[in-house]
């Protein structure tokens, strides 16, 4: 159990799953479950349960891949220098799993900060709003006081 309540075990990971967070791949843009994704919840990483993202932050980039303007906390996110593919890009991963999440650009909107966070959907596990509390995640309520 993690601290938030919930089981998570790499040996549960699907085969794109294990792939995105563990070996760095990138799923198809348009072809995942979240890139249109628009219930009000948080993100987590499904290797760990994590708190990464919040739909509050969440935007249509028109990327393909789940977009946000910022983590909900800061120190749950590692960034690092990726220079593969011959791009030079930083790299999103989890702090407590050191799963791959993503990767994270400076064209999001200029409003929220400037940042765009491009999230495989296949490394982040989907909470509802309203299922916060039974999940064991409760305390991220806040997060959506006085958005409706």
């Amino acid at each position: 159990m993690n601290s938030h309540g919930s089981a998570f075990d790499k040996r549960h990971l699907t085969p794109i799953q294990l792939e995105v967070t563990q070996h760095n791949a990138t799923e198809p843009p348009f072809h995942n479950e979240f890139w249109d994704h628009h219930g009000d919840g948080i993100y987590v990483d499904v290797v760990s349960g994590e708190p990464l993202f919040c739909s509050v932050d969440k935007f249509d980039s028109e990327c393909g891949w789940p977009s946000f303007t910022r983590p909900i906390e800061s120190d749950h996110i590692v960034q690092r220098v990726d220079a593969s593919h011959g791009m030079n890009r930083t790299e999103v991963r989890s702090q407590a799993a050191d799963s791959h999440l993503g990767h994270v650009f400076t064209d999001g909107p200029s409003e929220a900060g400037g940042l765009r966070y491009c999230i495989n959907s296949t490394a982040l596990h989907f909470i509802p709003k309203e299922d916060l509390e039974q999940a064991g995640y409760g305390e991220f309520r806040r997060l959506f006081e006085g958005k409706g």
